[in-house]
């Protein structure tokens, strides 16, 4: 059990996310994570995940998703689930906060953030060859040859 204003804090840039479950509970088939995009958070370039799949629920706000080459403007209550292999990034382009759930299956994106925010504390900014490094360590890629990283995927 995570209770409020508990879990493991990450923060990336202009966003917060709170660890709920790393996957040390579910056999490392699920990680869940709640994450605060500021107002005019742009969020990562557009990439795809080779080995697990990706869910957003927002639960307040606004978050624009981009799938492939569909964009939908999410509200509070949708559900954007992305499976392997499809590009994909999201953005708060509004001017209020924006609050989704993450979830991970399996759990091996939550240990990329963690990696990532050591990467920042470092010095180091997200859009280095280190990044593109630790994204290939999740098998992660950016969607296109022109993509670059631009933030936390």
């Amino acid at each position: 059990m995570v209770g409020p204003g508990e879990g493991e804090t990450i923060v990336l840039g202009t966003t917060r996310m709170r660890v709920l479950e790393d996957g040390g509970t579910t056999g490392h088939r699920l990680g869940v994570a709640e994450s605060v995009l500021a107002p005019h958070t742009p969020g990562p370039a557009q990439h795809r995940h080779a080995r697990h799949d990706e869910g957003f629920y927002v639960l307040s706000g606004s978050v624009r998703f981009t799938v492939g080459d569909r964009t939908y403007d999410a509200a509070a209550g949708t559900l954007v689930m992305v499976p392997p292999g499809a590009p994909h990034t999201f953005a708060n382009v509004t001017d209020r906060p924006a609050v989704m759930l993450s979830l991970f299956t399996p759990d091996l994106y939550v240990q990329y953030f963690r990696d990532l925010r050591d990467l920042m504390a470092e010095g180091g900014p997200p859009a280095t060859e280190a990044a593109l490094r630790i994204m290939r360590r999740y098998a992660t890629e950016p969607a296109g040859e022109a993509s670059a990283v631009r933030g936390p995927a």
